[in-house]
């Protein structure tokens, strides 16, 4: 059994790639549980229950309560994945009942019919995968040494894009409809057995476990910019660049529905196979960036300017389609912010394991960032909506997007540990 000291201490030894496979599995079936929802499901539901004139506002709503839970889980079961005590380790308990707690929640979202039942459920989903996110996320930390996280970062970031792609065809084409949140409740299990079964979690020791003290937990989720400013800096980028992404995502559908008029251009077919196949452009586009884009950053040791490039890259197709609504610019500006967010995936990730302020709480920390995340995503619909419905439509939120990647690109230019 290590010490205590040996585990938290920086790792040295690179990881193989049955570790990579393992994690990134545990990853995409994360992410096929988030997106398919988020992306078909969810709106789709919505606007059954509320009726067309009401799906813009009511989706604000159930998107954003979900993201401030997430907001809240994630940190939370980072820092008590922290100090967890059995045999089993301190971060497959939380991955793995975090993944059977979301597959029950995503079954009791697919029976709801009104705003509110859709929304509590939606509640219990974002709970149980922030809680299996806690635990995978601390694995890079905890297990990859500095100069081998932009690869491993890319790796991750691949399933979180085939994600995208498996989960909106899997409930837009093979089984749609409500049955889709049934479908997507298996692969979240089954893909996160393979990593908590195979690979080793180092458990803390009894005897060393720190003391919880409750004021103490409390006041250890404030990292204080002053103190930390790096890692504040790092927040500040993460929430920025998410919550463009988050904003000009949301009502993509909508978008496709309502401007681009893709059902009139594309007789017999629905809004919903277009996002599928931007979809697909997107991804394929930012796998094939991500590990390149992450072996490069590792062999230059530098991760700072890459996440600024794929900011400004972003940019680009958010412009794109504030100024030309047209189907053709729509499919090349998803091979734009496909190149800029596989950038994006593979190098900040990287960044981020490099400015946790401690190694004793590393899953905390990384908790932490994720508010970053997730509270992007719960102000999205607060800044989307406003502009969508009352302050000029799509084209004043592509804009917005677009002004909010820039400030996320300067605010990484602070950052001064990270080259």
């Amino acid at each position: 059994m290590e010490s205590v000291s040996q585990v938290w201490a920086e790792p040295v030894e690179r990881v193989g790639w049955s570790w990579i496979t393992g994690i990134a599995l545990g990853n995409l079936g994360l992410f096929m549980a988030y997106f398919g929802p988020l992306a078909v499901l969810l709106p789709n539901q919505v606007e059954a229950a509320v009726g067309a004139g009401h799906k813009v506002v009511a989706f604000a709503w159930v998107s954003g309560v979900g993201a401030l839970v997430a907001t809240v889980t994630q940190p939370v079961a980072g820092a008590l994945s922290d100090v967890t005590v059995g045999r089993f380790g301190r971060r497959h308990p939380w991955t793995l009942v975090g993944a059977v707690a979301s597959a029950g929640a995503l079954v009791l979202l697919s029976a709801q019919h009104t705003v509110g039942g859709i929304m509590v459920a939606w509640c219990l989903v974002q709970a149980s995968l922030n809680a299996m996110q806690a635990g995978l996320a601390a694995g890079v930390p905890d297990r990859v040494p500095v100069e081998q996280r932009g690869l491993v970062s890319g790796c991750i970031g691949i399933p979180t894009t085939v994600g995208v792609i498996l989960s909106v065809v899997l409930v837009s084409k093979v089984v749609p409809g409500n049955a889709g949140y049934v479908a997507l409740a298996g692969p979240v299990v089954l893909l996160a057995l393979p990593f908590v079964v195979a690979s080793h979690d180092e458990p803390l020791v009894a005897g060393d476990r720190p003391v919880v003290e409750w004021r103490g937990f409390v006041r250890s989720f404030w990292v204080s910019p002053r103190r930390n400013p790096d890692f504040g800096w790092a927040w500040l980028t993460r929430f920025l660049i998410i919550l463009a992404e988050s904003a000009a995502i949301l009502y993509l559908l909508y978008f496709l529905r309502d401007r681009i008029h893709y059902s009139v251009l594309f007789p017999g077919q629905k809004a919903e196979d277009g996002l599928a196949l931007l979809l697909v452009v997107y991804s394929v586009v930012a796998i094939a960036t991500a590990v390149v884009a992450g072996v490069v950053s590792d062999r230059l040791g530098r991760r700072r300017g890459p996440v600024a490039v794929s900011a400004m890259v972003m940019v680009v197709p958010a412009v794109m389609l504030a100024v030309w609504p047209t189907w053709h610019v729509t499919i090349a500006a998803a091979v734009v912010l496909g190149l800029g967010f596989g950038i994006y995936l593979s190098v900040d990730q990287a960044l981020v394991t490099q400015v946790l302020p401690t190694a004793e709480g590393r899953a905390k920390d990384l908790g932490v960032i994720s508010v970053a995340s997730a509270g992007a995503q719960a102000l999205a619909p607060a800044v989307a909506a406003p502009l969508v419905a009352y302050g000029g439509g799509y084209p004043t939120l592509f804009f917005g997007v677009a002004g909010i990647l820039v400030l996320g690109a300067l605010a990484v230019g602070r950052i001064k540990s990270v080259p």
